[in-house]
């Protein structure tokens, strides 16, 4: 393979790595925050990687087959800022200066569809290397399945703090096992973190760690040179098995007084400081100056190497079937709705059924041969219900299945749905509900990037009984509602079920939850299907004004509307609501709202979760039957019987509140 670097002797590239050296503490100076450490340290690792290794069209930084690269250590943004300034990307020097500045292009850390250039929002450290295996996942698949006409690597660059975290070794243990090969990691070491020395607190033999989890472990002693920098890629992509880890020996805030210390990590450099840096680099000290050579140079080392690569793809693509690229235009395309008009669901003759099971025929009618969605289970395929069949299983072997065997790794398995998403597919992965914590960081980061996953919950209620209170949703319910731009369902029966897949599955963008209930329940006749996008609707009704209005969500649903037959022979006549989706009823006009729930009319909640979600519903909490303490171990009925949620108990509530 020819070295890239060769060629371009006369190109004074020491000069251009300064540059962006510069560029980024001065944008740090400006906005008198930022981590400079990383800027002086790494700016030789992420120069050598856009510059002589990076396959992407600067002026279209969304090139489908673009090699993909991952800021996971993202306090580093300014070190991006300036590379991807210096290599051609729209970003202006004014947007530099207006560096975590409100509204501008340049925020404190990296964000997906702000900045030109980011891949991934990346934030909590691991978060960006777990995303950086979804991503490797979704190019295996593609690859595979279009006979390498998408082909390209995934970069990342991680360090200490990525590695300590838990979610990284979820993700590289799994990525290991998968044999993702064209992921190459460059790990920023420099031995010291926010707090001081990483060997206070972190002294795993890193190199070990990831030769046994299925790594290619290369190791540059020297980070300051950008030509062994790149001799360790060119030897990571000649792996054909491994993901390839390059650990990078470098000094933290590199040539400044505090090199080598925590002092350098977080903090601005002082004007002195910055003025010794750039005498040191042979930059002039004025405030974002800028080479228009170096700029030059930059541009003639990347288009010797990129020249229309983009064209040359294109090209390529017209030429394959209008089936193939139909299907490529789909992961190319913001608009991610899947139409369900075809789907097909068999209904026990029992009218009894879990939502769980009858998710997994809805699941199965959908996805079985839609190359656009993959998914899988943190190893709970038999009791989520959502193994598609006849779909193959994604293994080192099989690319091409569409499930995928997470393991019990649940923080990696929400980062890596976020990956398949940034990829074009829509993904979905599956827990139990009172698992949904380990999720949240990468449900949070899903939603700010307005990724089209599916985040599948079982064992939604106390009634899971046995398992006891550590499995027992309670307050996890709460937390997928109050996560802003997360479309959250929770069905009652089989037709609630359809409903919420058929308005997940077709609209266009965005994240979604729904949960599900482990035992089984009526299917019934005053559900529908149709209503469910609404979020909310009436599901039984007096022929009279009804004397209260009762809202009720998943399996609680079905005892509420048993406790409305038996209250009308008493005489008392109440409206039931089904309320799916509290967020999409929020959102509706006030007209349907005031219709669905009058004013006048008293309104009582029973949902056997906490009281917190419906405070914009109702100001008095003695009409809110919900749970504010954890459950308890025990038979189904019994936990019911001891937090009142049993149909007797239920109706003597809600009887004595519309007396």
């Amino acid at each position: 393979m020819i070295n890239p670097i060769e060629d371009i002797t006369e190109i004074n590239q020491e000069k251009i790595i300064n540059q962006i050296r510069c560029l980024g503490i001065d944008m740090i100076k400006e906005a008198n925050s930022g981590h400079p450490g990383i800027v002086l340290g790494a700016a030789p690792i992420l120069y050598t990687l856009y510059a002589h290794q990076l396959r992407y069209d600067s002026k279209d930084p969304n090139y489908f087959n673009r090699d993909r690269f991952v800021m996971s250590a993202g306090h580093g943004s300014a070190l991006l800022y300036a590379t991807l300034y210096m290599a051609g990307f729209p970003i202006t020097l004014e947007d530099l200066k207006q560096f975590r500045q409100i509204d501008s292009i340049t925020p404190g850390h990296p964000e997906y569809g702000v900045t030109p250039g980011v891949d991934c929002s990346t934030g909590p450290l691991g978060q960006g290397i777990a995303t950086a295996v979804g991503l490797a996942m979704a190019e295996a698949n593609l690859r595979t399945r279009y006979n390498g006409l998408i082909d390209h690597y995934t970069y990342v660059l991680c360090g200490d703090g990525d590695l300590m975290e838990g979610i990284s070794y979820e993700a590289c243990s799994l990525a290991g096992s998968l044999k993702l090969n064209k992921l190459i990691v460059l790990y920023d070491s420099n031995g010291i973190c926010l707090d001081g020395k990483v060997s206070d607190s972190f002294n795993e033999n890193i190199s070990m760690r990831f030769i046994s989890q299925g790594w290619n472990v290369i190791t540059v002693e020297d980070g300051n040179n950008y030509e062994l920098i790149n001799q360790a890629i060119e030897e990571a992509k000649t792996s054909t098995e491994n993901p390839t880890l390059i650990q990078v020996k470098t000094t933290i805030g590199k040539y400044s007084e505090l090199e080598g210390t925590n002092k350098v990590h977080g903090t601005p450099l002082s004007e002195e400081d910055i003025t010794k840096v750039k005498t040191k680099l042979g930059i002039r000290d004025i405030p974002f100056a800028i080479s228009q050579n170096l700029l030059e140079e930059f541009a003639y080392i990347v288009e010797k190497r990129c020249s229309n690569i983009k064209e040359e793809w294109e090209e390529k693509l017209h030429s394959q079937s209008e089936e193939i690229q139909k299907e490529i235009e789909y992961f190319q395309n913001s608009d991610k709705s899947i139409k369900c008009t075809e789907l097909f669901y068999d209904a026990p003759e029992s009218k009894v059924e879990s939502t769980r099971e009858t998710s997994s025929k809805v699941l199965n009618s959908i996805i079985k041969g839609n190359p656009h969605i993959l998914g899988g289970s943190a190893d709970l395929f038999s009791t989520n219900k959502t193994y598609i069949k006849d779909a193959g299983n994604f293994q080192r072997e099989n690319y091409l299945g569409q499930n995928i065997y997470f393991g019990v790794r649940e923080h990696a398995m929400g980062a890596i749905l976020n990956g398949l998403a940034l990829h074009g597919f829509r993904s979905y992965g599956s827990t139990f509900l009172s698992f949904s914590d380990y999720l949240k960081p990468s449900l949070r980061l899903s939603a700010m990037m307005n990724l089209s996953n599916i985040f599948i919950f079982t064992h939604d209620s106390i009634s899971v009984g046995e398992d006891g209170p550590t499995h027992q949703p309670v307050e996890q319910l709460l937390m997928l509602r109050s996560l802003p731009n997360l479309d959250v369902f929770r069905p009652a029966d089989a037709n609630e079920v359809i409903g919420s897949y058929k308005a997940i599955f077709e609209k266009s963008e965005g994240p979604s939850a729904i949960t599900l209930a482990r035992n089984n329940v009526p299917i019934l006749e005053e559900t529908k299907a149709n209503e469910v996008e609404k979020g909310g609707y009436i599901a039984l009704d007096p022929m009279k004004k009804p004397m209260g209005i009762v809202i009720s969500s998943g399996e609680e649903l079905h005892l509420v509307l048993e406790v409305a037959k038996r209250l009308r022979v008493k005489g008392i006549d109440i409206r039931v609501v089904s309320m799916p989706n509290l967020g999409r009823f929020l959102k509706q006009e006030d007209e349907y709202i005031e219709n669905i729930l009058p004013v006048e009319i008293r309104k009582i909640v029973v949902e056997a979760s906490s009281s917190y979600s419906w405070n914009k519903l109702i100001y008095n909490s003695k009409y809110l039957i919900t749970l504010d303490q954890y459950g308890a171990s025990g038979k189904k009925e019994d936990v019911y019987r001891k937090f009142g949620f049993d149909i007797d108990s239920l109706e003597e509530k809600i009887e004595n509140l519309l007396k």
